[in-house]
């Protein structure tokens, strides 16, 4: 599932009208943001079934250099996924239950390393190779594929409009593909110190894994 108006939008001149040194300035230029987000997941069709699985969901994010980040889904069920820079945590109210993992052993291949990590695109080259995609829909695309893969991820693609990230289009090593488009990021929400800190709430179950 991890599988984000506005103060500071940029306008590109045309030397850098690509995918790469759009998020090579995104990644230099923009420390922290806030936006909201619409996510439809689309899942090949199970033996038997004609056409595929689809579900949507929506929320807000957050993130924060280095390593911090908050995905909040709101609808259809609440849900938050939390980085304080240590631990990764993911909280579920429904079952007033939290999963705790260490953050470094998930998340140096993932969507979000793309966006909160690296504060460079020779940080994220260590990890992905990077190159650029077709322009469309009037926005400007980077495909990025994990160096090593653990067969769980085949592809995020970025899309910036304007200088800031609008689509993560994630395809995994099942074949589902994650589409996350955010509205008009807030580049200066001016966080509160320990505003990515999580505490488990009272009563609910705690997985350290």
């Amino acid at each position: 599932m991890l599988t984000l108006a506005l103060g500071s939008l940029v306008a590109w001149p045309a030397a850098h009208a690509d995918g790469l040194s759009a998020l090579e300035n995104f990644l230099r230029q923009t420390q922290q943001g806030k936006a909201a987000f619409t996510q439809t997941v689309t899942a090949p069709p199970r033996q038997g079934e004609s056409v595929p699985r689809v579900r949507s969901s929506r929320g807000v994010f957050e993130f924060q250099r280095p390593d911090r980040f908050r995905f909040h889904y709101t609808h259809p069920f609440e849900q938050t996924i939390v980085a304080d820079g240590q631990t990764l945590w993911l909280h579920d109210p429904d079952l007033n239950q939290v999963t705790a993992r260490a953050q470094q052993e998930v998340l140096a291949q993932t969507p979000a390393a793309l966006i909160a990590a690296s504060p460079d695109l020779r940080g994220l080259q260590q990890a992905f190779a990077l190159r650029n995609g077709a322009p469309t829909d009037g926005l400007l695309w980077v495909v990025a594929t994990p160096r090593q893969s653990d067969g769980s991820l085949q592809s995020i693609q970025l899309g910036f409009r304007h200088g800031q990230l609008a689509v993560l289009d994630i395809l995994d090593g099942l074949g589902q593909r994650s589409v996350i488009r955010f509205e008009a990021m807030q580049t200066d929400p001016g966080f509160a110190a320990g505003h990515f800190r999580f505490q488990p709430p009272a009563g609910a179950e705690v997985i350290r894994q």
